[in-house]
Order: C-alpha cells, then sequence, then structure tokens
C-alpha cells in the first residue's frame, strides 16, 4: 500500500521521532507541533533543497532574513491589517469557533467566491449545524493575526503583530536591496521563516496550523514581462516537486478564480496534492502585479521606483511570488515516500525517500553488539562514512532484523553490516561489508575501501 492514512502518518512520527505535539506533557496548544530529531533533519533537507535550487544555483536572487515584528504601518499598508481574515461562526451553545467555509464544504457545498454574508444565507438556509448539533450563530470575518505589544507601555502606539507571512519584510527590504547591489531586473528575494496565523480551527495535523515556516520569493520584473516569468516559475516549481519526489499524479494545478484571489493578485496558481484527506493546497504563484511596493511607497513615503541605467526608465517593478509551506511540503513528501509491504513473510513498513532528503542516508552496525571487535570495526567505518556524509547513523540495539525495520521506517536508503568475514573469517571477503538496500531488501558486499561509490 502507498500513501497511507493520516492515523499512519501521525503514528510514525511520533513513534519515530519525526512530529510531536506541541506542549503534550501539558495536554498540547492546538495548532502546534514540535518536530523532533528526525523531522528537523528532514525539514532542513527539504529547505536547504529549495534554497540551492532557488538561490545558489541561480545568479539572479539574493537571500533574507526578515525580522519577524515589523513596524504596524507595514501591515495597514499591505492590506493585511484590515482584510486578512477568515470567516467565523460559532456554536450558541458551547460557543466554540469554525470556519464557516469548512461546514460548507462538509456539507457538500462549494464556499468559493462567497461573501462572509452570502455563506451566512447559504449556512442558514440549509439549517446547518454545529458538530455538536447546535445551531450557529452568524458569520463574521474574523483578523487572523497574532496582536502583541511592543515596549513596557501597553497602548494604542505599542501594538504590533506577529508577522502573518515573510513576503512582507522582502517588500520593505526591497529599496535596501537595490541600494546596497544594484541588480539588474529581473531578479528575486528569498527568504525562509516563521509566520502565525490565528487559525479559527487548525486541523489535519501539520498542514493547517498557527505557527507555520514558509520558503517565500518575490521575483522582481518589468511589467510587460509577467507572463514569460509567470511561465518560468510554474516550470520550475513542478521540476522541484519532481526533485522532492512528489509524483505528477497527486500533483494538480488549479486556476484560482477572479473572486477567489488575493486582493492583490492578477493570476493565482494552487499547486494542490492528493494528501489523504483529499486534494489541497501545497503550494501557491501569483502574480503580485505592483500593488505591494506601490501601496509601501504610498504609506512610508520612500521613493520605491526602479531606475533603469540602461534605458533611463523609472517605474515599480511588478512581482511573481512562488510560496511553499514547509510544513505542507514535508507532510506531502512523507505522504508520498509512505509504504507498506511484505518481505521475508513479514509486513513492512518503509518510507521511500530520496537519498538526499532522508534523515539519516546511511545506518551502520555490528553484527553483534557483545563482540568487541565488531564493534570497534562497525565504529571505524561508521566514522569514515560519518566524515564523508555527515548524516549517518550507528546502531546496536537489537537483533539485526529489528534494526533493518526501524531504519526501513524512518526512510534510511542504506544500511551497512560489519561480520566477522569483514574481520576475515573467509579471507576472501575480509575488509568488506554488507550493504543493504532499503527498497528492496536486496543485499550486496563491498570493499570497505570503495564503499563511498556504492552509496547514491
Amino acid at each position: 500500500m502507498d500513501g497511507g492514512t493520516m492515523e499512519q502518518l501521525i503514528s510514525l512520527c511520533k513513534r519515530r521521532g519525526f512530529v510531536y505535539q506541541g506542549s503534550e506533557i501539558y495536554g498540547g496548544l492546538a495548532g502546534t507541533w514540535d518536530y523532533g530529531p528526525l523531522g528537523v533533519a528532514l525539514k532542513k533537507n527539504i529547505e536547504n533543497l529549495w534554497w540551492k535550487t532557488f538561490v545558489t544555483d541561480r545568479e539572479d536572487m539574493y537571500g533574507i532574513d526578515a525580522a519577524i515584528l515589523m513596524n504596524p504601518r507595514a501591515w495597514a499598508a499591505s492590506g493585511h491589517a484590515d482584510g486578512f481574515a477568515d470567516p467565523l461562526i460559532e456554536d450558541v451553545k458551547t460557543r466554540k469557533r469554525y470556519r464557516a467555509d469548512h461546514l460548507l464544504e462538509e456539507a457538500g457545498i462549494d464556499p468559493k467566491g462567497m461573501s462572509a454574508t452570502e455563506m451566512d444565507k447559504a449556512i442558514q438556509g440549509s439549517k446547518l449545524k454545529s458538530p455538536e448539533g447546535n445551531a450557529l450563530g452568524e458569520v463574521r470575518q474574523f483578523n487572523m493575526m497574532f496582536k502583541t505589544q511592543v515596549g513596557a507601555t501597553e497602548d494604542a502606539a505599542s501594538v504590533t503583530y506577529l508577522r502573518p507571512e515573510t513576503a512582507g519584510g522582502m517588500f520593505v527590504n526591497y529599496k535596501n536591496v537595490v541600494d546596497s547591489f544594484h541588480p539588474k531586473l529581473p531578479f528575486g528575494m528569498a527568504q525562509i521563516g516563521k509566520a502565525f496565523r490565528n487559525e479559527i480551527a487548525p486541523r489535519d495535523f501539520i498542514f493547517r496550523v498557527r505557527e507555520l515556516e514558509q520558503m517565500e520569493i518575490e521575483y522582481f520584473i518589468r511589467p510587460d514581462d509577467w507572463e514569460r516569468a509567470f511561465e518560468e516559475w510554474r516550470v520550475a516549481m513542478h521540476a522541484f516537486a519532481k526533485n522532492l519526489g512528489l509524483s505528477g499524479e497527486r500533483l494538480h494545478e488549479l486556476e484560482v478564480a477572479p473572486e477567489d484571489r488575493a486582493h492583490y493578485s492578477k493570476r493565482t496558481i494552487d499547486f494542490e496534492f492528493d494528501f489523504p484527506f483529499g486534494k489541497k493546497e501545497l503550494w501557491g504563484l501569483a502574480y503580485r502585479t505592483d500593488f505591494d511596493l506601490s501601496a509601501h511607497a504610498k504609506e512610508s513615503g520612500m521613493d520605491l521606483f526602479f531606475f533603469d541605467e540602461e534605458t533611463k526608465e523609472r517605474f515599480i517593478p511588478h512581482v511573481i511570488e512562488p510560496s511553499f509551506g514547509v510544513g505542507r511540503t514535508l507532510l506531502a513528501v512523507l505522504s508520498e515516500s509512505y509504504r507498506e509491504d511484505e518481505m521475508n513473510g513479514e509486513k513492512r513498513v518503509f518510507l521511500k525517500l530520496p537519498s538526499h532528503l532522508a534523515p539519516v542516508r546511511i545506518a551502520v552496525f555490528p553484527l553483534l553488539k557483545n563482540r568487541p571487535e565488531l564493534v570497534a570495526k562497525a565504529r571505524e567505518v561508521f566514522l569514515l562514512l560519518k566524515k564523508e556524509f555527515g548524516n549517518v547513523l550507528f546502531d546496536d540495539n537489537g537483533n539485526i532484523g529489528k534494526r533493518y525495520r526501524r531504519q526501513d521506517e524512518i526512510g534510511t536508503p542504506y544500511c551497512v553490516t560489519i561480520d566477522f568475514d569483514t574481520l576475515g573469517e573467509k579471507p576472501e571477503h575480509k575488509d568488506t561489508v554488507t550493504v543493504r538496500d532499503r527498497d528492496t531488501g536486496e543485499q550486496k558486499r563491498a570493499p570497505i575501501a570503495e564503499l563511498t561509490k556504492y552509496i547514491i
């Protein structure tokens, strides 16, 4: 079986140290999740691949790491202070809050393009109840930004927000990058960082959360060049998905209708993925026009025009925005790689992760932990591979079959076993080891001196 259910993925993530419930010993906190050792490793591998693909391998990209807290005027200019909202509805008895559009979807009513008023009419007209079976109140818009205070004084002047997206920090630093590096168009700014959204109803594990991580790009272009640039980024995002091991059969493009697009967008494509809980948005690609820079220029009073030295033109650049959620990408990778099969007459669960994403690339075992000579040789091989590949694990806990199963379950592509033949029990196998392939279970002997050639 491929893909797995949400229950299977969540169980594996907890059991093997990929993802834990946030604040679990205190009963948890809804919409928060902690990444364990293997989850951190997988997440970093995804982020590093993204950064290499879209920043270090290109000549037109500038990395940035903007502050989470910003002057609140920036959020007023971008429209978030007034317009970053979801439709909220309450159970009149329990006072629990729900997303009105989610309740409509679950009732088989498509809420796309509906205003809050139209959603309210649809809910009242269909006599929808809350999940507890109680009457529902009126639909209203709920701003999802987390509000906080800056400084020792608590008044209106000290109010700011945790950023709901990383894009804002790039737009307000556009002038700094232009003044420091004098780039030619087109060029982009890229950032990986935290964002915070006070989701009404976080759900589906790490898919919809209140604290998330984004990998975003703002790509500045000439206004008349947007269609070409948009297509280039669409193709690049598909190539990145392939490099993550995401199959084309489970990845879909949705051309977002004008009434469903964000206020700043002239064209948006949602990259949707077949998650275990349905086809949902994975990434987004938007043409933001010159909305952001023009809005910040007006609010701040700063000159954010771009001067082209060759043509002597002055204009506000337009923007293409490819946006990737880290958690959603990780969940898609886990779902894509989840496998169940039978090996040697036993049921097996394994993650068919690409080698460059696997949290552990190689596991090294001594055949027996109570034989010092095997353990010493295994440590020698471990240190050799550790120096070469980094993410290498030493494991001598339990019998060899259980070790193989553990490594299969976390997606380790190769297991290297040091046995008595390695020590010369069979002279022709001296200084060789057994290399086992995760996907097939096939085992081959390889000379220690040539091990790195066997590892893809």
